[in-house]
């Protein structure tokens, strides 16, 4: 999926329309502007891990029913919203649909360890000389 169009399934999410809240006026108060985006991950052909991945970065959007809900109000229009809620969620798919890099662990080296130690030594050094001038 590397820097493709992410293609959204047909029947796998459905778009709603409904009036804006807010200050605004006539257009505010006539027309339905909001665009609710609803995704459904199991409709959508992703594999099941991408589906996780899915479903852990899409957070507070994520639904008790398992679909994502995006909501896109910024824009007067209804086409400006369509192409905001669907620009968003092609991105949490585009994010989803890569897989995690491999982390391999790694060990500090001998000499860090033996620089981290005698760094420990040399203060401890320096707050025993403290505690026998103190006393």
């Amino acid at each position: 999926m590397d820097d493709k169009e992410f293609f959204l399934p047909p029947g796998s999410f459905e778009e709603k329309f409904v009036r804006s809240g807010g200050h605004g006026g006539q257009n505010v108060n006539k027309v339905a502007t909001t665009v609710q985006l609803r995704f459904f991950p199991r409709l959508s052909g992703l594999s099941w891990s991408a589906q996780e991945r899915l479903k852990a970065l899409a957070g507070s959007k994520l639904t008790d029913e398992g679909d994502i809900l995006i909501i896109a109000s910024e824009y007067r229009t209804q086409e400006q919203n369509r192409q905001a809620a669907r620009a968003r969620i092609k991105e949490l798919l585009t994010r989803a649909a890569r897989p995690p890099k491999h982390r391999r662990p790694t060990k500090p080296s001998y000499g860090s360890k033996q620089r981290r130690l005698e760094g420990k030594k040399i203060r401890s050094d320096i707050k025993q000389s403290r505690r026998q001038a103190s006393d």
